[in-house]
């Protein structure tokens, strides 16, 4: 009982990690029924941010409650400008284009970003791994029994800053008016232009929306993991995406309740039995899904008229 307690506190804390990753992933093809495949990579981009920001604090300060608090706004905030730019300069030129079009236009700039970033030119990190600094230095916070079960901070703290920001983001979808105004974008973009919402503003504010969460996301994994690299966002990417499918994509709950059920399904799987069988078992779990509900857990599967 105490392995299967341990396994699922571990399960949930990557669960929510992936359900902020995932999240972006449903904000913008919500709007623009457009599957953001450079999210994962603006997220390893918002891990460097953090990474640098973090050297430039030192060593002292980076572990203070304000030091943390910067790492994570100058992530979130240059991650925000960067959805910004990429929505403006390589989306918006082809919102009225075939969606084969943009796809194809979001797999190149995750390339762009992922091999961009492994030059060792200049600002630019270069191939190497790198060692993300101890911002939150480990610690044991619960420990039950004979070490049977043990919380460490930086799962608490996770958790915590992720359940903080998806409930931030469910209060600012569901109870503001541009939360109002997303969904009605989100319903029929040209039917909310007529009715005088700014459209283009407000697809522009979600891929900051979700670029900020992407960033938080990552600054958590490297936290867990302390390995960063320029090909991390292509992983985790992936894994938030299956994610997103898995609870329906377009659907926020569905995100949320996806991710978590895939960190658990990896968690078991490492457990009880073998790291290896982890990506396949998860890829499994999605398509086992997709043959019961093929929208998803709580998607829908809409018909179009051709």
């Amino acid at each position: 009982m105490s392995q299967l307690l341990q396994h699922l506190i571990n399960g949930l804390a990557a669960g929510t990690i992936y359900a902020l990753v995932a999240l972006g992933y449903t904000m913008v093809y919500g709007v623009l029924k457009l599957i953001n495949f450079a999210h994962g990579d603006v997220m390893m981009v918002g891990v460097y941010m953090g990474y640098a920001t973090a050297f430039a604090l030192g060593r002292q300060a980076q572990r203070s409650l304000w030091g943390v608090v910067v790492i994570f706004a100058v992530a979130m905030v240059g991650c925000a400008l960067l959805g910004f730019l990429i929505e403006r300069f390589a989306y918006r030129p082809l919102r009225e284009k075939p969606r084969l079009t943009a796809l194809i236009t979001a797999i190149g700039i995750s390339f762009a970003l992922s091999y961009g970033f492994q030059l060792d030119i200049g600002f630019l990190p270069g191939a190497s791994p790198r060692a993300f600094p101890e911002v939150i230095v480990p610690s044991e916070w619960f420990i039950i029994g004979d070490r049977d079960v043990v919380v460490w901070n930086w799962q608490v703290i996770s958790f915590l800053i992720a359940v903080g920001l998806m409930a931030a983001l469910q209060f600012l979808v569901y109870r503001t008016r541009f939360g109002k105004a997303m969904r009605a974008v989100s319903f029929d973009h040209r039917t909310a232009a007529l009715m005088g919402i700014p459209t283009d503003r407000i697809i522009a504010l979600t891929f900051m929306l979700s670029s900020a969460l992407a960033a938080g996301a990552g600054l958590l994994y490297a936290i867990k993991d302390t390995s960063v690299s320029p090909l991390m966002g292509l992983y985790v990417g992936l894994k938030a995406f299956v994610a997103a499918v898995i609870g329906g994509i377009g659907n926020v709950p569905g995100a949320v309740v996806g991710a978590l059920l895939l960190g658990l399904v990896e968690e078991f799987v490492v457990g009880y039995a073998a790291s290896t069988w982890r990506d396949a078992v998860a890829f499994g779990f999605l398509i086992l899904v997709l043959l019961v509900k093929p929208g998803g857990l709580f998607g829908r599967v809409a018909a179009e008229k051709v």
